[in-house]
């Protein structure tokens, strides 16, 4: 009772979230190399060099309860899973996340899945909808 009068008990939604953490792509150390922990990837048209931080943040509270750091061109639906504290019932994240109701390491998950849209779906939609 007292955790969750402080706002601190993990309720039944989580937001999945990842960001890239940049790193300098020099090789001016004293191993001369790059820091084999961190990837290049490429956000829009747009070349990085770090690595990622994937996040779990519960719905009602805004508490992070999962983080976890992988190579920046880790692909942010691979992770989705390690992100989810275990009794969801929904779970809302960006268009990185699009598919992953449909991966089998969550086919018998009972969650509710809302993933934006990626922005050129949207643009196939848009006119549709204006017709109405």
């Amino acid at each position: 009772q007292h955790l969750d009068a402080h706002g601190l008990i993990l309720k039944q939604g989580t937001i999945v979230d990842a960001t890239i953490i940049n790193a300098p792509s020099s090789t001016k150390n004293r191993q001369r190399q790059r820091d084999p922990d961190m990837h290049q990837p490429r956000k829009g048209k747009q070349w990085f060099f770090g690595m990622k931080a994937h996040i779990g943040v519960d719905a009602n509270t805004g508490v992070i309860h999962s983080l976890i750091t992988t190579p920046a061109n880790r692909h942010d639906v691979t992770q989705a899973g390690e992100l989810l504290h275990g009794d969801e019932e929904y779970v809302f994240g960006d268009s990185g996340y699009q598919g992953v109701d449909k991966r089998e390491e969550h086919e018998d998950r009972e969650v509710e899945w809302h993933i934006a849209m990626k922005p050129g779906k949207r643009k196939v939609i848009t006119p549709k909808i204006s017709c109405l």
